[in-house]
């Protein structure tokens, strides 16, 4: 890459940094000392604000690069994930916004708590909310130290560990200064700049072919080598069984994992009204659809004017595809259209790491805060204020995620969004859907659901090949491997939900029908929610 692409680059991406702090900065100065304000912005977002904020909040680095790359290497298979993302917010609209936003005030643990035993419930949804978060971040600081060998030519040791250092730094400073003001303002930016900027890439590709969307498709399957292989299913996961199982699993977890995200739920609680929440999501649904379905154009896109080889010589997991496209669509590697084509990629990839690490680091701060704080402190012990613990929270969930990243930064770590999803549909969406739906559920079935779905999920991406046994994996010298399937869900999710009923029909506890009784009234009516 040439020094204009770097210089431009750096220069677009130290706007959006400095914008972003000029708006914390801005937020900093209003009143931050209530848990409200702290947590969700005061309730004073409107729908489409809190739209564009979800959206922000959603569409990572790793859709923006990871999807389309995907796309460009095995055509109709990496399609399937923009798919799975998508489709996933259908089951957030219809089972989980509106009652979320009635029966919570800051958390999943809210939700749980109204109608069990609080400190149990508490810990169990704390904890798994915080592994979420915590793997969903490590994902996101390893990218932004690749993303500086990958877009601006860094690929000393020294670049890539003060970028994780930098951007962990930056993300700290926006929670504990802004809180969720300055958070959702900056995930509205980060939505517009990414939105606008996959617009422009899109338009030119359809331009280059006139609009023909089929001609599109097809010079990408010519020069794929595959053929027709390219634009059906089974290249990616069509080997053996084995394969097939890992794209059912790994479709459960993207289409059922989204409900569960800590980071996204808590969006929901920064509009006034469960209506709000409702048409905040068809805002998201809106927007993150229209995004997806540009991916799918870039990526095929790319595979046809840059090719599949040029993309994965770049690199192996297709994650330089949107850039290498963008320097063809400006006029190819030295012209002045493709440096800033190229520029403006850069820059949106990074601010998109940004808002999304600011995003998440305020829910795993929340959730040390208002769950886990709140539970384990000594009942005689003087109590500090929630708010002050969360931006401690803050500053220590940065220091865990710059550590983690700097110790990841030369593994193969696109495995834990995966994850993420994975540990969020075994462990919280369980829970969430029993405590919604359920009359008989009880104390002991809201905690063994949380962790009879969090730790299989964890202990079998430990032992499959994602971590040992092939030289993919993360230790390609070891061999632990019992696992065959990369990823977890298909066989943790069913255990979060057996592991819930188990321990409801073997509770000694007699589930209280009162507390169900108020519980659904208030998800469904809104009466009584704050």
């Amino acid at each position: 890459m040439t020094g204009d692409h770097q210089t431009l680059a750096l220069f677009l991406f130290s706007a959006f940094v400095a914008v972003t702090l000029g708006i914390t900065t801005w937020v900093s100065r209003h009143r931050q000392g209530s848990a409200e304000e702290f947590y969700a912005g005061g309730r004073l977002f409107s729908p489409m604000e809190n739209g564009f904020a979800i959206a922000g909040d959603y569409m990572s680095a790793a859709s923006f690069l990871g999807i389309s790359g995907l796309i460009a290497l095995y055509g109709y298979d990496g399609m399937l994930y923009s798919v799975g993302f998508l489709v996933a917010w259908l089951v957030v609209l219809f089972l989980v916004a509106e009652l979320v936003r009635n029966c919570g005030r800051f958390t999943l643990a809210d939700v749980v708590a109204a109608r069990m035993r609080e400190r149990p419930v508490r810990i169990a949804a704390g904890t798994s909310s915080v592994t979420v978060s915590v793997l969903y971040l490590v994902a996101q600081m390893v990218g932004a130290g690749s993303l500086v060998a990958l877009l601006l030519g860094g690929t000393t040791e020294a670049a890539r560990t003060w970028t994780v250092i930098g951007v962990g730094a930056l993300m700290v400073i926006y929670v504990s200064l802004g809180g969720m003001r300055a958070t959702t303002w900056i995930q509205i930016v980060k939505a517009v700049l990414l939105i606008g900027g996959t617009v422009a890439l899109t338009t030119l590709v359809l331009v280059r072919f006139h609009g023909d969307f089929d001609r599109l498709l097809r010079t990408a399957a010519e020069r794929s080598g595959h053929g027709e292989a390219f634009l059906a299913p089974g290249l990616a996961y069509g080997g053996d069984w084995t394969s097939r199982f890992d794209f059912i699993s790994l479709g459960l977890a993207l289409v059922l994992g989204t409900a569960g995200l800590p980071h996204i739920l808590s969006r929901f609680y920064t509009v006034p009204t469960a209506r709000a929440a409702r048409r905040s999501v068809v805002w998201a649904i809106g927007l993150i659809g229209g995004f997806y379905l540009m991916t799918i154009v870039l990526g095929f896109g790319a595979a046809a004017l840059v090719g599949p080889d040029a993309v994965r010589a770049s690199n192996a997991a297709g994650n330089t595809a949107v850039p290498l496209l963008a320097l063809d669509l400006g006029g190819g590697a030295g012209s002045t259209g493709g440096t800033v084509l190229f520029a403006v990629v850069a820059a949106v990839a990074f601010a998109t790491i940004l808002a999304v690490v600011a995003g998440i680091t305020l829910a795993s701060s929340a959730s040390v805060a208002h769950d886990l704080y709140a539970s384990l402190r000594r009942r005689d012990a003087a109590p500090r204020s929630e708010v002050a613990v969360a931006r401690v929270a803050a500053v220590a969930t940065g220091a865990v995620a710059i550590a983690l990243g700097l110790l990841a930064r030369d593994l193969n770590v696109a495995f834990l969004v995966g994850l993420a999803f994975a540990v969020a549909a075994s462990a919280n969406l369980p829970v969430l859907l029993y405590s919604l739906f359920w009359r008989g559920f009880t104390t002991r079935g809201a905690v063994w659901a949380v962790y009879g779905g969090l730790v299989p999920a964890v202990v079998l991406v430990l032992l499959s090949p994602v971590v040992s046994g092939s030289p993919q994996s993360l230790f390609p010298g070891a061999d632990f491997q019992f696992f065959p399937l990369q990823n977890p869900g298909l066989i943790s999710i069913p255990l979060g939900f057996v592991a819930g009923w188990l321990g409801t029909v073997t509770s000694p506890e007699a589930p209280d029908e009162a507390k169900h009784a108020e519980t659904e009234v208030r998800s469904l009516t809104g009466a009584g929610a704050v």
